[in-house]
């Protein structure tokens, strides 16, 4: 660490954060809540890290301004904050023409059109499971897959709850393990470690929970009896590019070409079907950059209040708990989950969680000698579970809404989806088991020495 001096009252600006924005949002969801309004989303993230930055700013009077200026430059020039801005740029792009060139509506009604109507639930599952890692992005496939969900739901007379659930659980799967996933993105980087090698550790752990799953939405299948529902029409041209960008990506190719290729294939698809015109595509990269802006600013601002905070000696005082708390290897491991899923539950926002969590999971790994690729997954995992569970994340209120939309009469809220959230309970039961049975793994240790 860069100060070995402890000091919790370092930790101030990030309380502040906490009651600004945790405080604001319980208060308009639920003492005064806004008519069609999310009441955590009345008081900007943004606006909340400026004020607890100024707060950063105010501590340590033996440090002049454009000392502290200088350590918020250092932190936000940091190599991996750089890097990963770069990507959500890039990711951006790819998000913003896969949407506008129809691929991810035509890769859903297609995957749909081949499975057996009597097990559309599982299919659903294992569609959101596909979009997602193609996608990198949970909100965007809840965004894509939930009015196809409740369409189902209402033709079949299935329970829109569990469609809405089973749809955000395949999202966060792909949240958790695609490698043009933010979070996947965030935890690599701040850790330290290559997208291929946190991926190895964490498929380790999803696939059992999406298996436990997809076991459970099947015998709810069967014991629902057969559905019927309608297709829609598909471009076969159009699902190309997320198939071969998912290709590419579990080959460990580097994101950005893997990125890159995805937004020139979805741009020569869309001009062939005529989804897309040069102008639009143009328009649509644009759109998908401008809506990573705000999680960019973010980052930039966690990485200047993290850097001031350390400085403060903010991380050593958590580091001192975690360690006087959590004892041993694993209950070091525990301390990281429990650290991020903290921080998630008060932003609301995984990669925000990851990016604040990261430097301190980062000594933590250090300190219990834990392997930074278990410190990614650890961190990426926890914040997942958390982000896929909280009724006020963004993935159950925009689920909420649409689903709410495309059937007028459903009113179901966020606390109805909660007990069908199957994958992400599996997923906490899972990487608790994994924690609990650890043992040091010698490929992991081999793979050390060959990728440091």
């Amino acid at each position: 660490m860069g100060n070995n001096k402890s000091h919790v009252g370092a930790l101030l600006p990030i309380l502040v954060f906490l009651i600004l924005y945790l405080g604001s949002g319980i208060y308009f969801e639920y003492i005064n809540p806004i008519e069609g309004g999310m009441g955590f989303y009345v008081m900007s993230v943004v606006v909340s890290f400026v004020i607890a930055l100024i707060v950063a700013l105010y501590q340590d009077r033996s440090r002049t301004f454009d000392e502290k200026i200088h350590i918020c430059a250092k932190g936000i020039g940091d190599d991996n904050i750089t890097i990963m801005i770069f990507i959500f740029l890039v990711a951006g792009a790819f998000s913003g023409i896969a949407n506008a060139s129809g691929g991810a509506n035509s890769t859903a009604y297609m995957l749909l059109s081949i499975i057996p109507v009597q097990f559309a639930i599982p299919g659903i599952f294992i569609i959101a499971c596909l979009i997602s890692m193609a996608m990198g992005t949970s909100v965007g496939t809840v965004t894509v897959l939930v009015p196809i969900a409740a369409a189902i739901s209402q033709t079949a007379g299935i329970n829109i709850a569990l469609c809405v659930g089973t749809v955000v659980g395949g999202a966060m799967f792909g949240d958790n393990l695609s490698f043009v996933s933010d979070t996947t993105i965030a935890a690599t980087k701040t850790q330290g470690v290559e997208m291929k090698d946190k991926f190895r550790v964490n498929f380790k752990v999803a696939l059992p929970a999406a298996f436990i799953t997809l076991i459970i939405l099947i015998i709810i299948s069967m014991e629902s009896g057969a559905a019927e529902f309608a297709i829609q029409e598909f471009n076969i041209i159009q699902t190309v590019p997320y198939f071969i960008v998912l290709f590419i990506s579990l080959m460990g190719i580097n994101v950005f070409v893997a990125l890159c290729t995805g937004v020139l294939l979805f741009i020569l698809t869309g001009i062939i079907t005529k989804s897309l015109t040069i102008a639009s595509a143009f328009s649509a990269m644009g759109g998908g950059t401008s809506d990573m802006f705000e999680t960019i600013v973010v980052a930039i601002l966690v990485a200047a209040i993290g850097a001031l905070i350390k400085e403060n000696g903010g991380f050593s005082a958590i580091l001192k708990f975690i360690k006087s708390t959590f004892k041993g290897k694993k209950g070091g491991m525990f301390g990281i989950g429990l650290l991020v899923a903290l921080m998630d539950i008060a932003t609301a926002n995984n990669t925000v969680a990851i990016v604040l969590a990261g430097p301190i999971a980062k000594d933590i790994s250090s300190e219990y000698d834990i392997d930074p690729r278990y410190s990614a997954s650890i961190l990426d995992t926890f914040s997942c579970i958390a982000q896929g569970i909280i009724p006020y994340g963004a993935q159950l209120l925009i689920a909420v809404s649409l689903a709410n939309s495309v059937i007028k009469d459903a009113n179901i809220t966020s606390l109805d989806i909660m007990p069908y959230l199957f994958y992400q309970f599996a997923l906490m039961i899972i990487v608790s088991l994994s924690i609990v049975f650890y043992k040091d793994n010698k490929d992991i240790k081999t793979i050390n020495k060959e990728s440091f």
